[in-house]
């Protein structure tokens, strides 16, 4: 049996378009024989509130500041509509955090107002010169040291880790992959191993879920080996679907790579896999 997607947006969630639709993601994994879906609208912040720790390091703004918010009535509406429509399918409500440890008290208002019951955590942008920059972005600018933008993303997201506890799962810790100048095949995982193995750790201490993002290109088993001997015992799988056709794309692959790597399923099919 397949693992839930733990990672999936729908139409509200600002980048995915109009063909996105919550409800007919649902339908994509009843129809693939997914136990759970997690709907985890993007939660971005370009205006943010004064006690955030963005301000104060001094960030003023974002860019690009495309980024909208959830419209978190009708987003409450269609999960209910989906747990009606789909009761084969445990439909869980959720969020993905953007840089959370510099956004805390917006995330904690925001879900004071809203609960949710996944919450990841990621990292998509970087401070330069007082404004957040993607990484995408960052890893094509003229002159840019790849490599030690790389390092710096994963030394970001060992703060990140340790300084905010409000996600359950870190999300795809490989992200500035899928944007790497001369293509994705072209990264140099073992480089860093270092600076992963610095993030698996921090991870692991804190006794959250690392996630294998299957939009990003696969990992490695030696990645989550690295994962799995700093300690790090659970592991979320997660689609990134922005379209309902992508819900649980490539899980049977992903399967293999995490057994691989020494875990199993947990406690029941609604779980992490477990070391």
């Amino acid at each position: 049996m397949l693992p839930p997607d733990n990672h999936v947006h729908s139409e509200f969630s600002w980048d995915t378009g109009p063909r996105a639709s919550l409800l007919r993601a649902c339908a994509r994994a009843v129809e693939i024989g997914l136990p759970a879906i997690a709907f985890t609208e993007h939660l971005d912040f370009t205006v943010w509130d004064a006690a955030d720790r963005a301000t104060a390091q001094g960030l003023t703004d974002r860019h690009p500041a495309n980024q909208l918010p959830i419209d978190v009535d009708l987003y409450a509406e269609t999960i209910w509509e989906a747990r009606q429509r789909f009761p084969q399918l445990r439909v869980w409500s959720g969020v993905e955090a953007g840089e959370p440890h510099l956004f805390g008290a917006s995330v904690a208002a925001h879900l004071s107002a809203s609960p949710v019951d996944r919450i990841l955590g990621s990292l998509h942008s970087l401070p330069v010169d007082g404004r957040l920059m993607g990484v995408n972005r960052l890893l094509h600018a003229p002159g840019v040291d790849v490599v030690g933008t790389m390092r710096r993303y994963l030394t970001e997201m060992v703060g990140m880790i340790e300084a905010s506890d409000v996600f359950q799962v870190l999300a795809h810790c490989d992200y500035p992959r899928r944007y790497w100048p001369g293509g994705r095949d072209a990264y140099p995982e073992a480089a860093f191993e270092e600076e992963y193995r610095a993030v698996f750790r921090a991870l692991a201490g804190s006794g959250r879920a690392l996630e294998v993002n299957t939009t990003s290109p696969l990992w490695s088993v030696e990645l989550l080996r690295w994962y799995r001997e700093e300690g790090g015992d659970a592991v979320s799988f997660g689609s990134d679907a922005h379209q309902p056709h992508l819900v649980g794309q490539r899980f049977d692959l992903a399967v293999d790579v995490v057994e691989q790597a020494g875990f199993r399923p947990g406690r029941d099919r609604f779980d992490f896999w477990r070391r």
